[in-house]
């Protein structure tokens, strides 16, 4: 089997990430999400390898010298998220396709990086108010970061023709539905 790159990437409040969990329990057995490395402080809760491979800034620079990364980005100053070729590579050798949920700039790169092996989808809800809804009702935000994260949803919503298909997820059930015919085409293709 060759290994393909399933890549999902939208806005804050898109839904994103409720859509790859229910495709990784979906899939058990054909797909596996990519751990991301970061140079930011570990949690109490989590887990080096599980939740992220936490990299030193050193570490982590010197990787990107030795051009081990498929994509990285430098989100935050002085904090770094990328994806690691080799653990793309140790999905592969797993004898899964490898799923992301990375950022807009993430998924972009990653599809540049490995062509038709990849499937870039652009999650995204179609009102403005909806996604505002979303923000809101999580309980983190003051209002002044979320009118931050809402001006960086419209910054992102300006890439979404560089995709390979868009997701609307205004209804969830019909975005899941939708997003599950997209994975078993591609990885049958």
């Amino acid at each position: 089997m060759k290994g393909k790159l399933i890549i999902f990437s939208a806005p804050s409040g898109s839904g994103k990430t409720t859509i790859v969990r229910h495709l990784l329990n979906k899939y058990t057995q054909q797909l596996a999400f990519s751990v991301s490395a970061c140079t930011r402080q570990r949690r109490d809760h989590e887990v080096d390898g599980k939740d992220y491979y936490f990299l030193t800034l050193q570490d982590f620079r010197q990787k990107i010298a030795d051009q081990q990364f498929a994509e990285w980005e430098e989100v935050y100053a002085g904090n770094y998220y990328g994806t690691l070729k080799s653990e793309i590579q140790r999905l592969w050798d797993e004898g899964k396709h490898v799923l992301f949920d990375v950022d807009v700039k993430g998924g972009l790169k990653l599809k540049e990086a490995y062509g038709e092996a990849a499937l870039a989808v652009f999650v995204k809800v179609t009102s403005d108010e909806e996604i505002q809804r979303r923000l809101s009702g999580r309980g983190t935000e003051t209002p002044e970061t979320l009118a931050t994260r809402l001006a960086k949803v419209r910054y992102e919503q300006s890439f979404e023709h560089e995709f390979d298909r868009v997701l609307i997820n205004d209804q969830l059930d019909a975005a899941l539905a939708e997003a599950e015919q997209l994975v078993q085409e591609f990885i049958q293709s």
